[in-house]
């Protein structure tokens, strides 16, 4: 099978790029024949992506239109996989080639201006399709932007309605959760042409079960950005009762005022910020933890940061906020508190640190859970099944 994947940049950056990367080499280590089609070059693990797409082909700074065309001539794909791209000029492209073509939705950049379905100010959740509501009351059409000097760009409404008009002709839309399919049957997607992969990240066996330790350690990964909620997370914490440690691992735009926030509520001799850490050190404080947190008030498309720390058997707590309650079952593998309630979050935390056997048992199940519906080779299989079903439609309805 010819795949010819699209992407908007060329290397490593975020969660998009890792599963793109992974999910083609997976497949190229099954005998399919893959290409790139790729906006910008990030610089990093570059030569990673040369071994594993053969035949690359770059989008100009203009004439993307032509570009995509061109390239689909010369590589012939049997199927076209978009990951993320909204130029315009290449999504006509991809639509007018009439190959089979499947996008990988990622998160709310598709069916939301502001691309994260919450209120920069307000941070109240979304429910509504892009309407005309997006302009005004919410304002969307104006949205931070930081890669430039002027920390704001215009995102055009109208631009935003063709985009989604252009994705209605793709043949299969994959997203992780059920939540994100909603979201597009909302936007006026066909349910018949939606199919949930989770993307599983191929990922390691962790070493060993989380100690449990007297450490009392409290874990948080994922970027410091205001809609993954870490200033929500210490006001929380900041009610915990039991003795404890927090380890907050990542960056972002964020980081600076949580930083002064915990101290201003005290606990920054048991909040510590370590930034980006080398592999090894970040394993050996999840294998020393008693819990993880995910605290995001914007909602989570998937949150696979809360089953990377289910691989070392450690229960998670989390707000309600998107798609996270479809593998984070209250109860069993941690707890989910209600949407940006405070005392209830650092109730469930302490909770896990008070009953060290609870927390075990839940890890435990939240590994077996785990395990047996979250596989990366599930997920490869799955989707070559749904390539293959996806081309065979697309021969059965041409043109004699």
């Amino acid at each position: 099978m010819k795949l010819l994947f699209v992407h908007e940049r060329f290397g490593a950056f975020a969660g998009a790029e890792i599963n793109a990367f992974h999910t083609a080499n997976a497949l190229k280590q099954r005998c399919h024949t893959l290409g790139l089609l790729h906006g910008a070059h990030t610089g990093k693990e570059e030569e990673r992506w040369r071994e594993t797409f053969t035949n690359c082909f770059a989008l100009p700074a203009r004439g993307t239109a032509r570009a995509a065309a061109d390239a689909i001539a010369r590589f012939d794909p049997d199927v076209i996989y978009v990951h993320k791209m909204a130029d315009l000029g290449v999504i006509r492209a991809l639509v007018q080639s009439r190959r089979p073509t499947v996008h990988m939705v990622h998160d709310h950049d598709l069916y939301c201006m502001r691309s994260y379905k919450y209120h920069p100010l307000t941070r109240r959740i979304c429910n509504r399709p892009v309407s005309p509501f997006c302009i005004f009351p919410c304002g969307a059409m104006l949205v931070r932007d930081r890669s430039r000097a002027w920390p704001f760009k215009w995102v055009s409404y109208l631009a935003k309605r063709r985009e989604l008009r252009l994705n209605r002709c793709f043949d299969r839309l994959v997203v992780a959760t059920d939540y994100m399919r909603q979201e597009l049957v909302r936007n006026g997607f066909d349910d018949r042409r939606i199919e949930i992969h989770p993307p599983v990240p191929n990922a390691f066996a962790a070493p060993r079960h989380a100690s449990f330790s007297d450490r009392n350690l409290i874990l948080y990964a994922g970027q410091i950005i205001r809609g993954k909620g870490v200033d929500v997370l210490l006001e929380s914490l900041a009610q915990v009762r039991q003795p404890f440690e927090c380890i907050i691992l990542g960056e972002g735009s964020h980081r600076a005022y949580c930083e002064e926030l915990s101290r201003r509520l005290v606990l920054a001799d048991r909040v510590h910020f370590k930034g980006f850490v080398p592999r090894q050190e970040f394993l050996n404080y999840y294998c020393d933890g008693s819990a993880a947190v995910m605290s995001s008030v914007w909602p989570e498309p998937f949150g696979a940061a809360g089953l990377e720390a289910m691989r070392f058997g450690l229960p998670v707590v989390a707000f309600d906020a998107g798609g996270i309650r479809e593998w984070l079952v209250d109860g069993h593998n941690g707890f989910l508190a209600p949407w940006m309630d405070r005392a209830a979050f650092a109730a469930r935390v302490e909770c896990l640190l008070a009953d060290k056997e609870l927390g075990r048992a839940m890890g435990s199940r939240g590994r077996r859970l785990l395990c047996e519906r979250y596989s990366f080779e599930v997920y490869i299989r799955n989707l070559e099944n749904m390539f293959t079903r996806v081309i065979a439609e697309a021969e059965m309805h041409a043109p004699a």
